[in-house]
């Protein structure tokens, strides 16, 4: 009884959580009338009215009730106004309900402004900081996790104390220093300040703690450096452990807003959630097209997470048990 209850609140939580992403999915793929009219419930349903003329049926809109008759403007397939004002049977008119996805959203969205540039900015930005993460990551938890030196618990403990400082606090004194370097508006300032990552480092470090020390006595015995032993020995045992902080890392910089609207100024600089924001001060009175805009640029990390999910329960699972 105790594990249902849990699943029940578990579930309902988890609901709660999910309805939002599901109403910018369906809003999504929904006309703007429709969203004009003030349907924003979570089916894409339109409301329109017919008029039958020699066969022949017209979507219409009614202007006037004039006691039996309504005056009326008739478009044809196209929408587009064919006559005005024209006297019918209010008998004759027939509304109509179904249900229409709009997929032209996305394709409108898309060429309204240059997604395509900024998703391959996002994507070499975020790519490069995985990588540059990767290596320093690796390097400096080896470094902890199995190296002796003078102050290592200290700068371990200094760098995680840094996770507590908001960004906010250290924009200006960066933008001082990428300025004073010339990496203003370039992706140098996109990338090299990013490709340290504490978290990744404190993720790693734990992970390599796991790691029984009867193996590195054997490598060494058998002649492995440092570097020959983190590389054949360490890495290999950690891959759930490193994907989850690739994963992390690309999640980190696909969804960054702040700095590179601070660093960067160029249109063609500008990554996704810049881009995005611009096309919502655009585009604020078409909810679906930004909602058709924020679907697709969050589609890619839902994916990569669906992927992937099995490695990054397994790498805390792991690497949460020993400090």
């Amino acid at each position: 009884m105790k594990k249902s209850i849990s699943y029940i609140i578990l579930s309902v939580c988890g609901l709660f959580m999910v309805i939002p992403f599901i109403w910018m999915l369906t809003t999504s793929v929904k006309s703007q009338l429709e969203v004009n009219k003030g349907n924003v419930g979570f089916l894409p349903i339109e409301h329109y009215s017919t008029y039958e003329e020699n066969g022949k049926v017209f979507r219409i809109t009614s202007v006037k009730v004039d006691g039996d008759s309504t005056y009326i403007h008739i478009f044809d397939e196209n929408m587009n106004r064919i006559r005005s004002y024209e006297k019918v049977l209010s008998s004759d008119i027939e509304e109509k309900t179904e249900v229409k996805l709009h997929f032209e959203n996305y394709k409108e969205a898309f060429i309204k402004v240059p997604f395509q540039r900024y998703f391959i900015n996002t994507l070499f930005v975020s790519f490069s900081v995985v990588f540059g993460v990767l290596i320093t990551g690796s390097l400096a938890a080896y470094a902890f996790a199995t190296m002796r030196f003078k102050g290592r618990d200290f700068i371990f403990y200094l760098f995680i104390s840094m996770m507590m400082v908001p960004q906010p606090v250290y924009l200006i004194p960066s933008y001082v220093l990428l300025n004073h370097l010339g990496w203003i508006d370039t992706y140098n300032a996109l990338i090299i300040p990013w490709i340290a990552n504490i978290f990744t480092i404190f993720l790693l470090r734990q992970q390599f703690k796991t790691i029984p020390a009867e193996l590195f006595d054997a490598a060494r015995i058998d002649g492995c450096g440092r570097f020959r032993t983190l590389w054949t020995l360490v890495l290999p045992l950690s891959k759930s452990v490193i994907v989850t902080a690739a994963i992390f890392g690309f999640i980190g910089s696909w969804n960054s807003f702040m700095w590179p609207l601070i660093m960067t100024d160029s249109p063609g600089l500008r990554v996704l959630q810049v881009g995005l924001s611009y096309f919502s001060q655009e585009a604020s009175a078409q909810t679906s097209l930004l909602m058709a805009a924020s679907t697709f640029s969050i589609l890619p990390l839902i994916i990569l997470f669906l992927f992937a999910q099995k490695q990054i329960i397994a790498s805390f699972a792991s690497s949460g048990l020993k400090g």
